[in-house]
This record gives structure tokens, sequence and C-alpha cells, in this order.
């Protein structure tokens, strides 16, 4: 009954536990706080459905306490799933299979199947299986481990943006990938393929140079790092990295020419083969300049260039990860990677981090049958749908669309009479009519690309297009 009875935690509250449970030698995925959602992208008159660790959860506002609820996705009832069932007037979450209606801490409410002395209500197994959450740096966090420990153990957060809160300007994005958090860390902490990888989108292969990396500090907690040259061939000065075990990594870089940036990445594990990656890129420009044009940017557009980002690399990750597999995994991966120089010395710690504290998210399960390219591409179940800039960005598009070919119409069909009445209507408004048409498509055609963005990323990446 306690794990139903549950009360969201402060932001506040003093920490006492390490992350992955007290065992020194074994890293426990359960026992960690998760990011699910930016709390920009969750509408509190909605019910938000999300997988955690292969279990379904449903997100919701509860508006009598003011907080943030996460809920097993299963009415105690008959399993029906709560996140296809609504909040009611009372503000209690609705089950939409016969009306069970539950409380905040998931205690029972109402069940309107019975007579009117019943009390079945008051029986535990009429609870719903409520997860500890907390609000921190614009995410909402879930705990789906023992919930006695979720108040005694640390909230995963950049304390760099908690040291100095002044000038940072953040651009914030997410996306569902088809390919394990595991995976995802492993990419993002390796600096070295930008260049190669990103070239033409955020990176430059005449930037290739020698990574030197080193490891200052690490243990069961994960490990910090240093580039001492940084990137661009050490035009930008040194880069320091930071991993918090288990899906949360930093890259923090000062430079004369841009101030401080950092690159933050959350991956939060779904299920087998597939993870949320939550990056963040906080700047603290040297100038105004720069931090004015970002806040001016629509979040939507930026996030169309993001997404062109991730998908340079996507498509290989997801069959690199089952090549891996095929060759021992984690356990093998000394044998099965070829790690000759510096570069690969953040990825060789991850992989021995994973390896000395049996840290997989799912052990001993194995990676479902790779998908096709136009699955890895798609950006609308991933992101658009999930997103409270794109989704409202894309319906507007759409209106907008759908407006121009009106327009377009209208005047068309104004060009239509000028043949019936050839004397009434002037030749500089019949001009003014056909270009107007042609304008009228052009916006039409425009527009239809840009739409296609928010559903499909492009095939063919940057890097291997022809100059």
């Amino acid at each position: 009954m306690s794990n139903s009875l549950l009360q969201p935690l402060s932001p506040t509250t003093t920490d006492n536990l390490p992350a992955g449970g007290l065992d020194p030698e074994r890293f426990d995925p359960l026992e960690v706080w998760y990011p699910v959602h930016y709390i920009a992208d969750l509408d509190k008159s909605q019910l938000t459905r999300f997988t955690l660790l292969e279990r379904d959860l449903v997100l919701w506002w509860d508006k009598n306490e003011q907080t943030w609820r996460a809920f097993e996705d299963q009415c105690p009832h008959r399993l029906a799933p709560l996140s296809e069932g609504r909040v009611n007037e009372a503000g209690w979450l609705e089950c939409p299979y016969h009306g069970w209606a539950f409380s905040g801490t998931g205690k029972c409410e109402s069940i309107p199947q019975q007579v009117p002395e019943g009390k079945a209500e008051t029986s535990p197994r009429a609870c719903v299986n409520s997860l500890p959450t907390t609000v921190r740096q614009g995410l909402l966090f879930v705990y789906p481990g023992q919930p006695e420990n979720a108040a005694k153990t640390q909230v995963p957060i950049v304390d760099v943006l908690e040291e100095n809160t002044e000038g940072w300007v953040c651009l914030n994005t997410f996306r569902d990938l088809p390919y394990d958090a595991l995976t995802l860390m492993e990419n993002v902490l390796d600096s070295s393929h930008i260049p190669y990888t990103h070239h033409r989108t955020v990176g430059n292969r005449a930037n290739v140079a020698p990574v030197e990396l080193e490891i200052v500090e690490s243990g069961k907690w994960g490990f910090k790092g240093l580039w001492q040259e940084g990137p661009r061939k050490g035009t930008l000065g040194k880069q320091d990295t930071t991993f918090i075990a288990p899906g949360l990594m930093w890259h923090d870089l000062t430079s004369k020419q841009f101030g401080r940036t950092l690159t933050v990445v959350y991956a939060t594990p779904i299920r087998k083969g597939e993870c949320r990656l939550f990056a963040r890129f906080p700047f603290k420009f040297s100038s105004k300049l720069p931090g004015l044009f970002l806040k001016l940017t629509p979040r939507w557009y930026s996030h169309l260039g993001q997404n062109n980002v991730l998908e340079d690399d996507q498509i290989f990750l997801h069959h690199q990860e089952r090549y891996l597999e095929q060759k021992g995994g984690t356990d093998n991966f000394t044998k099965a990677f070829y790690l000759p120089t510096k570069a690969d010395i953040f990825v060789f710690q991850l992989r021995s981090w994973v390896k000395q504290y049996c840290a997989e998210s799912f052990p001993g399960e194995t990676l479902p049958p790779p998908l096709p390219k136009e699955a890895l591409l798609n950006r609308y179940h991933s992101h658009t749908k999930h997103c409270g800039s794109c989704r409202p960005a894309l319906k507007n598009l759409q209106r907008l669309r759908l407006g121009v070919v009106i327009a377009t119409a209208l005047i068309w069909s104004l060009l239509s009479l000028s043949v019936l009445f050839p004397g009434d209507i002037s030749h500089i408004t019949v001009i003014i009519a056909n270009v107007a048409v042609l304008l009228g498509g052009g916006i039409w055609f425009g527009l239809g690309k840009l739409e296609k963005q928010f559903y499909q990323g492009r095939e063919i990446p940057p890097r291997n297009m022809a100059s």
C-alpha cells in the first residue's frame, strides 16, 4: 500500500544515497531518477503516455495538489490503460473502461458500479501504483526504484547551471531514438566523430586532428575527463567532460570567440533498442547579440535543424549496436572494438564502467530486428507529435497551406472571369493576377517541403552529398 501513496518530492530534498543503490559492486538501473519529459512539452489538460525501462506510465497534472504525477498505466480493475482516460471534474484520474477514479497518490476514490454502502475502493488492491516525481531544470523526473529511496537519491542535474544562473541562453530538444541509451551515451561522449559524421551540419572534415583524451577521476558515480587541446585543432580551448551514471553527460567548453558552451545529453531507456534523448545546449556568450538571435528563433525551427544533426548518425548507430551484440556485447567490447588511440578513452571508460558495475539496463535481453531506413528517419512519431512547439507549428503550417490554396483558387477564378468579360478588366489586373497565381503556387510548394520536415528526415546526410 505504501508504494501507492507517494507524494511528489521537493527538489530541495536532502540527498544521502548514491544513484544505483548501495551495493559497491553493482549499479542498479532502477535506483535512479530519469527525465521523461520537458515541462514545456506537457499539457496539463491532457494525459501523456511514456515507457520507462519497459514500464508503461501515464503522466498527468494533479490540479488538487498542483503537481505532476506518474502512475503505472494500468487500472487495477481490468488492466485497461489509464492513459486512454481523462482527469474528471474532481481532479481525479478516471479509467476509460468503467470509470474507476484515482486521486494523486494512487488511492481509489470511486467505483461507480458498487452499491452505495460498498467499500471496495478502500482495499489496497484498488490502488494504482504511483511513482515518485520531481521537477528540476525544466525536466520532469521519475524514480522507478524503491520509493523510499527516492527522497534520498540525488537527481542528476547539470550542477554548472545551478552555480551561476545568470546569462545562460538554452536550446532544448528531444527525440525517441531507435537504439539503446548506452549507445547514445557512447556516441555523445565521443567528440572525435563530429568532424566526419556531422560534416556540413555542425562539423567540418578540415578540423580533424589528433584527439588526446584523459580520465581525471572515476567511480561508480561515473567519470570526469579532459581534452586539453580541445576541438577545432585547439582554437577553442580545452574541453571538460562529465559523465553522471547511468545516462547524463556534458561537454564544457569556454572560448574567447564564443564564450561558454555546454553540450548536455540525457539518455532515458525506454526499452531494449530504444531511448529518449534530451539534448540541452546552454550558452553564455561573450556578447549579447548571439543570445538575442537564439531567443528570437522559434523553438520548432531549431528542432528541425537539430533533427538533421541527429539523423547524421542515427542509421549507422542502429546497426552498429546489433553488430556489437553479435560479437558478445559489452562483455567482449575490447575484442569487438579496435581502440588504438586516446580518442577512444571515454568510450573505453564507459564500456568498462558498465562491465565493472553490471550496469546493463536490460540484462539478458536481445535487440529487436533492425528497422528499415524509412522508419529510422521518421520524425513525426519520434518527436513532432510529442513536442509542444512542433505539433502546433505543423497544424498552423497546414492551415496556412490550405489558405494559400483557397486564395490562389479565388484569384484563378477572377482570371477566368477576365476571359468572359475582357473589356471590364484591365491588362495590369490580369498580369498581377497571373503573378499572384504563380507566387501562390510557389509558396504552396515551399510550405509543402517545410511540412515534410516535420514527418521525415533526409535520406542522404550532408557529408555524403556532392559538393
